[in-house]
């Protein structure tokens, strides 16, 4: 979702400002990883890692509570692989962005039998908007903070935005509050308070609204290709299903084509590994 896209891009963008307001610390020789964790049988390229001196921030962005894998196993399995490659302190931070009575965004520990991995929540609606209205580069989420008056909070954060005189970094923030907003407020409304033309111009809201396009057309894929499998081979294993909800769009075309070949899951199993 474009919502995810928005965020990974601020942190990645603005990592000292997300270390300071999560962590409480002035960051040095800070820095974004590029770490792949992509090991079956999840699917972890989307990972927001910041580093600092000897310290990883891993943040994850849930716009709604449920997810598969479970978010709690995930946090778990992403602790381990990051642990293994980096061997230094890991803070994990759950960032949920839309209003929710869920019981699921108040559970921050994976418990099973001889194990317990525990992270951070942090559920938006309920935090402060002071020290994100304070932060030009947290003013988006400023839009998703706690208020009796949220027209009013948006209309702070709007104008905190017109105060930005570097014209690519007022296009590129006003992008990112339309989008972000729209999980509380009325399109319409917010494009009232924002110039559309502004936004229109700004290349990275731009390429985040392509992306967004492009993973809606793959999860479309995945729905299709998963109605054919089931009805073919019955009902997946979950290890199976993870894979192919990882596969791009022309891998997704070709399985399509290959399954109707398939007689067991073993048949599926053999197309997935092999190597295109």
């Amino acid at each position: 979702m474009a919502y995810d896209n928005i965020c990974k891009y601020l942190a990645e963008e603005y990592p000292s400002e997300f270390f300071h307001w999560l962590l409480g610390e002035e960051p040095r020789d800070i820095q974004v990883l590029k770490t792949e964790l992509s090991s079956e049988p999840i699917q972890a390229d989307a990972l927001t890692v910041l580093q600092s001196t000897n310290q990883i921030l891993h943040l994850e962005f849930q716009t709604l509570p449920p997810s598969e894998p479970p978010l709690p196993f995930r946090m778990l399995d992403y602790w381990v692989r990051l642990h293994r490659k980096y061997r230094c302190p890991i803070e994990q931070v759950v960032i949920f962005l839309k209003s929710t009575t869920s019981q699921m965004v108040f559970n921050n520990e994976f418990r099973d039998i001889n194990t317990w991995h525990r992270y951070r929540i942090i559920r938006l609606w309920e935090q402060d908007p002071q020290p994100l209205l304070a932060n030009r580069a947290l003013l988006p989420l400023a839009t998703l903070a706690r208020s009796n008056r949220p027209n009013l909070l948006l209309e702070q954060v709007v104008a905190e935005v017109d105060r930005i005189e570097e014209q690519g970094q007022l296009r590129t923030l006003a992008a990112c509050v339309d989008v972000l907003a729209g999980l509380r407020f009325e399109k319409d409304l917010v494009r009232r308070l924002l110039s559309e033309e502004i936004m229109e111009e700004s290349v990275t809201y731009q390429d985040i609204i392509q992306k967004g396009r492009q993973r809606g057309k793959q999860e479309e894929a995945v729905l299709i290709v998963m109605r054919q499998l089931t009805l073919r081979l019955g009902l997946l294993d979950p290890v199976l299903q993870q894979r192919i909800e990882g596969l791009s769009i022309t891998r997704l075309e070709e399985l399509s084509e290959a399954l109707l070949d398939f007689k067991t899951a073993t048949d599926l199993a053999v197309w997935l590994d092999q190597e295109q």
